[in-house]
C-alpha cells in the first residue's frame, strides 16, 4: 500500500540559507535506507511558499493568491510516498524520517494514496 508523508517546517533552506551538512547527511541516509528497503518511490523538497500560488475555487469562481501566506508554517514542505505493507510501517519510516530533522521541529503526517479501488 502506497503512503504519502507529508511535513511542514517553519524552517525552509535556499542559496542564503543553506542546509547544514549534518542535516542533508542525515537526510541522504534516510533516503539512502528507504530506498535500500525497497520502499520509496518518491521523495522532494519544497520551495519556500513565497514562491507558491494558491487557487481556490468555489461558487464558480477562482481566486488566485501568490505567496507568501499568512500561515507558511501549515504549508508542506514536502513530500515523500514509500509503499510499504500496513500502516504501522508507514508511520516507522515517518518516525525515521523525523530524525533526520535532529532539533529542528518538523509535524509530520502519514496518509494512504487513494487508489481507484477504494470507491468501488
Amino acid at each position: 500500500m502506497r503512503y504519502m508523508i507529508v511535513h511542514n517546517t517553519e524552517v525552509y533552506f535556499d542559496a542564503a540559507n543553506p542546509p547544514p551538512a549534518e542535516f542533508m547527511q542525515r537526510m541522504d541516509d534516510f533516503i539512502g535506507e528507504a530506498s535500500k528497503a525497497g520502499v520509496l518511490l518518491a521523495a522532494e523538497g519544497l520551495r519556500h511558499p513565497k514562491f507558491g500560488t494558491k487557487i481556490t475555487y468555489a461558487n464558480g469562481t477562482r481566486t488566485v493568491t501568490d505567496g507568501p501566506y499568512a500561515e507558511a508554517k501549515e504549508v508542506i514542505a514536502g513530500f515523500i510516498i514509500i509503499d510499504v505493507h500496513s500502516r504501522d510501517e508507514a508511520i516507522e519510516w515517518a518516525y525515521r524520517f523525523t530524525d533526520a530533522f535532529g532539533e529542528m521541529s518538523v509535524d509530520v503526517e502519514v496518509r494512504p494514496v487513494g487508489e481507484r479501488s477504494d470507491f468501488a
